[in-house]
């Protein structure tokens, strides 16, 4: 008598089921046509939207003085940051909640 795990699913003499033998030749083939649309619908928005467009300047464009690195800092770090700290510490000193104690826990 064989000890072990006894499988029902699949004879002996066959090879063993993969995750894609669920599907159909119908399902494979839409997957791969989905896939190959998404892909090529990437492709293209990346090929149509250059980088090197931007070096083309248009009328009325007039761009400022770029930002120091001390400055990108403080706009897009710790200006959020700072907002944030405001917030919540309004929040915090404006809660008028009186339940903030642990409950004491009943002795059995």
């Amino acid at each position: 008598m064989r000890r072990g795990r006894v499988s029902y699913s699949t004879p002996p003499n066959e090879r063993p089921r993969s995750s894609f033998d669920t599907f159909d030749s119908v399902d494979k083939k839409n997957a791969l046509r989905a896939g190959a649309l998404a892909a090529g619908t990437t492709l293209m928005m990346l090929l149509m939207s250059s980088p090197a467009s931007a070096l083309i300047r248009d009328d009325g464009d007039d761009p400022g003085k770029g930002l120091s690195v001390g400055e990108t800092l403080g706009l897009y770090v710790l200006a959020p940051v700072a907002l944030f700290a405001v917030i919540a510490g309004l929040v915090m000193v404006l809660d008028k909640s009186k339940d903030r104690q642990p409950k004491a826990k009943a002795k059995a």
